[in-house]
């Protein structure tokens, strides 16, 4: 078993977590593992279309179950959750609005991920599904100038270490950007950046769900060792919240 490498596609959103957990993995059995990361739902399609994957850690739960129906995965499991975020350039202008008013700006270019590719893209059209059912035609025209700039088959490429919001920002390709709400932390010194809870009414719950493919020891190891005390540690360090079952 030592002698495995194992492939752990996972969720971006999970880098700054899994890096350190991988590395703890590594020294504590010995096992190799090659973490590679991207949109939950184009690792799904690398693993349809035969791509190696022992472990697979998607950002919701349809990815892993629409593999386990397929016969492709051994069993799945919920292993964190998330919340979304608004990420905004600081401005005089709109340093005194709150999020729904900066999304209701139409002066204000609003950028997304890439619904069906990546789930953050997903839970966002929840929320402008969200503000519809409250306030008719304003989620609808939230969604309707929204540009999906990364997550998808040919979006931008973010480079490494930066966090996707703030990048789109200051490379003045975006006043706005919805995404993860573990980033928060990361973000909250930066000078030229507010980050805007979404409050509980509004804000989408994202549920992320681990799948084991490969039914030998060594990959039951890693699965289990994520869902386990050590590598939900890891997952709380980064900012996510524990999954629960609760609705």
């Amino acid at each position: 078993m030592a002698n495995t490498t194992l492939t752990l596609l996972a969720a971006g959103s999970l880098r700054s977590a899994f890096l350190p957990l991988v590395a703890h993995f590594r020294q504590h059995t010995g096992l190799a593992v090659d973490a590679q990361f991207g949109p939950a739902g184009l690792l799904r399609e690398r693993i349809e279309a035969g791509s190696p994957c022992a472990v697979f850690a998607s950002a919701n739960a349809a990815h892993p179950q629409a593999l386990l129906q397929a016969g492709l995965a051994q069993e799945c499991q919920g292993f964190a959750s998330n919340q979304l975020m608004l990420t905004a350039r600081r401005s005089p202008d709109n340093d005194g609005l709150d999020w729904l008013a900066l999304l209701s700006t139409p002066r204000l270019r609003l950028a997304t991920s890439t619904p069906g590719c990546d789930p953050s893209g997903d839970y966002t059209w929840q929320l402008f599904a969200r503000i519809e059912a409250r306030y008719p035609g304003l989620g609808n025209a939230m969604a309707g100038r929204a540009q999906q700039l990364v997550g998808g088959r040919d979006s931008l490429s973010v480079p490494p270490g930066e966090i996707a919001g703030a990048w789109l920002i200051r490379q003045n390709l975006a006043d706005l950007f919805i995404g993860y709400a573990h980033y928060g932390p990361a973000l909250a010194t930066c000078d030229d950046l507010r980050t805007l809870t979404i409050p509980a009414p509004w804000n989408i719950r994202c549920d992320y769900q681990l799948a084991r493919l490969r039914a030998d020891p060594a990959a039951l190891a890693l699965y289990r060792f994520i869902l386990d005390d050590v590598g939900q540690g890891y997952l709380r360090q980064a900012g996510f919240m524990p999954f629960s079952d609760a609705a």
